[in-house]
């Protein structure tokens, strides 16, 4: 069907209205035969709930000390019964009939089939696996942040969300909050102008990164279950610098600061200026590591220019990342003294008519001018916090359905982003930018026959009062070979993930 340009406006503004309405509203306004939603309590499974999935089951299941009655658990898997102790006895006196678990496969095997939704919140390498195989069974799925280690892994749960046609949700709660909302509108308003320039960055890490693979390997305690940790990963002996919380500054296991916070961070940035893939990029870092994640990074990513919206045109725009203490130049309006640090980091959109501040979460957005703009409110409020807003969309009926604000549709692509800076800093050995087609999620001109390699450890010692380095380095490997599996990883340990559906 052809469309004029006014008719396209005309059907995005009414889109837009429809998005402005809550839940509820939206539900009156549908005939009164439509679909009803779920009458029952809602059967969860949570998977990793030591650490961040104890929030997240106390997100959905409790309002203060009281518990909601549209939930119910009826099992949790945790790989460290140790550290996951308070949160196992907690739930069972919550949901007596609620079984307990020391690997998530298990569970699944047993109870997969009566469940209604599952929360994975794992360390990151296993966020893939475990939510294939719950979409997979048309199962709600809330998966904690970053959403997978690879892009390919994003796009495969990105398909199968929408083929199982079920509510989803990525744990980056600022997802959810007013200051998202706020910056956005304000950008499509055209408050800030055509920016082409946005500069991100956070505080972190704050866990050890940087290392070398340790030499102890002592025996893991008997509450972990050490195979059901390494899951896809490969095979490892056991050290406790690589969990239960410091798995994210290791390669095979995380995604360092990058993929912890860019997930919050730059969240505002994909939605605000309609990104999708970019189509270069490049990444360099304190020194590249074999094991684990740098100390500190910095990613440039440039996207092509978007469709304009309706009141401002959006344009090729770079986006450049920093972490582990690095920080953006400031800009130069900037009052001296002013922390850009809000809440563990900050976006900063530079346009052509004004500078616009968000800090991590979608907090406190600010613009240099001092103007506080009245835009017109165009996204849909969340009424309910992040992961109630999960249960309220998997309680709907489908055809009644109102997506979460970091549904996999969204977040799927987004988590691509995130991912790519990954593979940026992992090949910046190349020293070159980096070529990238996102619809066949590949690099496009590495050279044929380019080689990458990274240190196995420095070697620093002191002779004398004199410093030395005897570095050690990996085998020089075909970079084209491991760009693909930087992309698409190989599972290991009789893991296999699905491919595209």
């Amino acid at each position: 069907m052809n469309m004029s340009r006014r008719s396209f406006l005309k059907a995005g503004t009414a889109a837009a209205a429809a998005m402005a309405l809550t839940p509820g509203e939206m539900l009156a306004k549908k005939a009164k035969n439509a679909p009803k939603g779920m009458t029952r309590k809602l059967r969860l499974l949570g998977v990793g709930i030591g650490g961040r999935g104890h929030a997240v089951l106390n997100g959905c299941c409790k309002n203060g000390d009281k518990l909601y009655d549209d939930v119910e658990v009826i099992g949790l898997a945790d790989v460290d019964w140790n550290y996951a102790k308070g949160v196992l006895d907690e739930y069972k006196g919550y949901y007596p009939n609620c079984k307990l678990y020391h690997d998530y496969r298990t569970m699944f095997d047993e109870l997969l089939a009566e469940a209604d939704a599952v929360i994975c919140a794992t360390a990151d390498h296993t966020h893939a696996i475990i939510c294939a195989e719950a979409l997979a069974a048309g199962k709600h799925v809330y998966c904690e942040k970053p959403l997978t280690r690879t892009v390919y892994e994003s796009r495969l749960l990105t398909q199968l969300a929408a083929k199982a046609n079920v509510a989803t949700q990525m744990g980056n709660q600022g997802a959810s909050s007013e200051g998202l909302r706020l910056a956005c509108e304000w950008i499509w308003n055209g408050e800030i102008g055509e920016v082409t320039r946005v500069d991100a960055f956070t505080d972190r890490p704050i866990w050890p990164q940087g290392l070398e693979r340790p030499k102890e390997t002592p025996t893991p305690p008997s509450t972990l279950n050490w195979d059901a940790f390494i899951g896809p990963a490969p095979k490892r002996p056991y050290n406790p610098i690589y969990t239960p919380w410091n798995f994210r500054g290791w390669w095979d296991f995380g995604t360092g600061a990058l993929g912890d916070m860019a997930c919050h961070i730059l969240h505002s940035v994909f939605i605000g200026l309609d990104l999708k893939y970019p189509i270069k990029i490049q990444g360099s870092s304190t020194p590249l590591m074999s094991e684990s994640c740098p100390n500190a990074q910095k990613v440039k990513y440039i996207f092509p220019a978007r469709d304009n919206r309706a009141k401002v045109a959006m344009p090729e725009v770079t986006v450049t990342w920093y972490d582990g203490g690095l920080l953006p130049e400031r800009p130069a309006n900037l009052p001296a003294g002013f922390n850009m640090n809000i809440s563990g980091g900050a976006a900063i959109f530079y346009g052509t008519k004004d500078t616009l501040i968000v800090g991590c979460y979608g907090d406190r957005p600010m613009l240099l001018s001092g103007r506080k703009p009245d835009a017109p409110k165009v996204m849909r409020r969340v009424e309910l916090d992040h992961q109630r807003d999960w249960i309220r969309a998997c309680r709907e009926a489908p055809e009644m359905r109102v997506p979460t604000a970091s549904d996999f549709s969204q977040a799927g692509p987004f988590n691509e982003m995130v991912a790519m800076g990954v593979c940026a800093i992992r090949l910046q050995g190349l020293n070159q930018i980096l070529d990238w087609d996102g619809e066949k999620m590949e690099f496009t001109n590495i050279p044929a026959g380019a080689k990458v390699q990274s240190m196995v450890k420095d070697g620093f010692e002191i002779h004398d009062g004199h410093p030395t380095f005897n570095k050690t380095y990996t085998e020089p490997v075909d970079a084209r070979k491991f760009a693909a599996e930087l992309v698409k990883p190989i599972y290991e340990n009789g893991y296999k993930l699905p491919e595209l559906p």
